[in-house]
């Protein structure tokens, strides 16, 4: 019964009602309607939403324990469709962002194991985008990535260290290609 137990709290440990709530309202809407409506309603499943924030398409979010807590929107950011947030450490995105469509942010990623199984323990590490940053579409940002203010990730791009302020990162893995004064 101990075991029974131990496995369903640990298939059901991602479950989140007032999300899953949130997700079935919202998915009522089309994806290029109800942008504020989106804020409002993830605003009362618990997430820290900043005002003139907008919201295009319901994003996925996972993670176990208290998420709601792990998600922390500025004010005025605009969000595109399909992008995905792991919340297994924080994820915390300054003012005036901009993040386009499909951006994938990952807290949580797995330490390297022996060659029997190299996909070992996870581990998570907060992720943070500064004020003004603009985040192109399709970019992955990978765990403990500090994006400063000012900076703008182009499309496609995969983000696996820290992004000083106000530079152009591309590429795989991201690098810097442009400063901005």
């Amino acid at each position: 019964m101990d075991k029974l137990r131990r496995v369903v709290g640990e298939e059901l440990s991602g479950l989140h009602l007032r999300l899953l709530l949130a997700r079935l309202v919202l998915a009522l809407l089309p994806i290029h309607v109800g942008s504020r409506l989106r804020v409002y309603i993830l605003r009362l499943a618990g997430f820290q939403i900043g005002t003139g924030c907008v919201i295009w398409g319901t994003p996925i979010i996972t993670g176990n324990g208290d998420l709601y807590r792990r998600l922390t929107i500025g004010k005025g950011c605009w969000i595109n469709i399909g992008c995905f947030f792991d919340l297994g450490a924080p994820i915390t995105i300054g003012n005036q962002i901009a993040i386009g469509h499909q951006v994938m942010f990952l807290t949580t990623s797995h330490d390297v194991g022996p060659h029997t199984q190299r996909a070992a323990a996870t581990h998570t590490s907060a992720i943070t985008i500064g004020d003004g940053a603009w985040i192109g579409a399709r970019c992955t940002i990978l765990p403990g990535v500090t994006i400063g203010a000012g900076a703008i990730v182009a499309a496609g791009a995969v983000v696996n260290r820290d992004v000083p302020p106000d530079t152009l990162v591309a590429g795989i893995p991201a690098r810097a290609t442009k400063t901005f004064s």
